[in-house]
C-alpha cells in the first residue's frame, strides 16, 4: 500500500492573481473602510461642517463684498478650492492616524503578520484613505450647492484631479505614519507641511496676486496645481498649466507609493 501523493495546495493559502493577494488587499481596504466609516460624525460630517463654516464666513458673511476673479463670481471660485481642501487633508488623515495608532497600540501585527507583501500593504492603505477622502469630498460638494452655482466645465479634469488628489495624500499619510513614533510627530507634518502647503495653494485668491517671490514660489506648489485643475474643471479657468499638473501628481502619487513601498519592504519603524 503506497502513501497518499503530497498536497501542494492548503486551504490557507491566499488566491493571488498576477502576483497580487488581492482577496488581501481587499480585506485590509475594507477594514480600513470600516476604522473611519464607524465614526462618521467625526470622519466624515465633522469635515462638511468646518467647509460650510468657510463657506459662511467667506461668502455669505461679506454678502459679495468681494469681486470676481477671472470674471467667476468668488462663492463659484472658492467652493472648488475648499472642496479640494477637505479631500485633501482627509485623505491625509485617514491613513496617517491608522498605522500611528497601530504602532502605539501594538497592533501592527494584524496587517503584518498575515501574508501581504509590502506593495499590498500599500495599496491597502491607500485606497482606505483615498475613500474617505472622495467620500468627503462628494459630501462636501452637495453640501456647498446652496451657497455656490457650481456647473461642470470639464468633467475630466474634475474627476482626474479629485482620485489623484486623494491617492497622492494617501500614500503621503502612509508614509508619515510609517515615519512617525508618536503623534506629536504626526502633528508637526500635519501642521507644517500639510496646512501651509494647502492654504497658500490659491484656493481663496489668485497666487498671481501675490507679491514677489511668493507667486513664483507657488507654482512650485503641488497643491497649487491639484486645487487649480479641479477648479478649471468647474469654472473652465486655469492659472497654471492643467497638463503639469496632470503630470506633477502623477509622478509624485508614484514617488511616495515607491517610497511607502520601500519602507514597509525595510520594516523600518514597524518591526524594531
Amino acid at each position: 500500500m503506497t502513501d497518499a501523493a503530497p498536497q501542494t495546495e492548503t486551504l490557507a493559502q491566499p488566491r493571488r492573481y498576477d502576483g497580487i493577494n488581492w482577496i488581501g488587499v481587499q480585506t485590509l481596504y475594507l477594514k480600513e473602510v470600516r476604522r473611519f466609516w464607524k465614526v462618521g460624525a467625526q470622519t466624515v460630517a465633522a469635515p462638511v461642517v468646518t467647509t460650510l463654516l468657510y463657506m459662511l464666513v467667506f461668502v455669505v458673511a461679506l454678502k459679495g463684498g468681494r469681486p470676481p476673479l477671472h470674471g467667476t463670481p468668488f462663492a463659484e471660485f472658492v467652493a472648488p478650492g475648499l472642496i479640494m481642501m477637505a479631500m485633501l487633508n482627509n485623505a491625509f488623515a485617514n491613513a496617517s492616524s491608522s498605522l500611528i495608532q497601530a504602532k502605539i497600540m501594538g497592533t501592527a501585527t494584524d496587517f503584518l503578520t498575515p501574508p501581504l507583501s509590502p506593495l499590498e500593504l500599500t495599496i491597502g492603505f491607500s485606497l482606505g484613505a483615498a475613500t474617505r477622502g472622495l467620500l468627503v469630498g462628494l459630501v462636501t460638494a452637495l453640501c456647498v450647492l446652496p451657497f455656490a452655482k457650481l456647473g461642470v466645465a470639464n468633467i475630466a479634469l474634475i474627476v482626474w484631479f479629485a482620485v489623484i488628489a486623494c491617492l497622492m495624500m494617501g500614500v503621503l499619510g502612509v508614509f508619515a505614519g510609517l515615519w512617525s513614533e508618536k503623534f506629536d510627530h504626526l502633528a508637526a507634518v500635519q501642521n507644517f507641511v500639510v496646512m501651509p502647503m494647502t492654504f497658500l495653494s490659491g484656493a481663496f485668491y489668485l497666487v498671481d496676486n501675490l507679491p514677489q517671490p511668493f507667486a513664483a514660489i507657488s507654482h512650485f506648489n503641488p497643491f497649487f496645481y491639484l486645487i487649480d485643475g479641479f477648479r478649471a474643471g468647474f469654472i473652465g479657468q486655469a492659472e497654471g498649466d492643467v497638463m503639469i499638473g496632470v503630470v506633477m501628481s502623477a509622478g509624485l502619487t508614484v514617488l511616495l507609493a515607491v517610497a511607502c513601498w520601500a519602507v514597509f519592504r525595510s520594516g523600518w519603524r514597524l518591526k524594531s
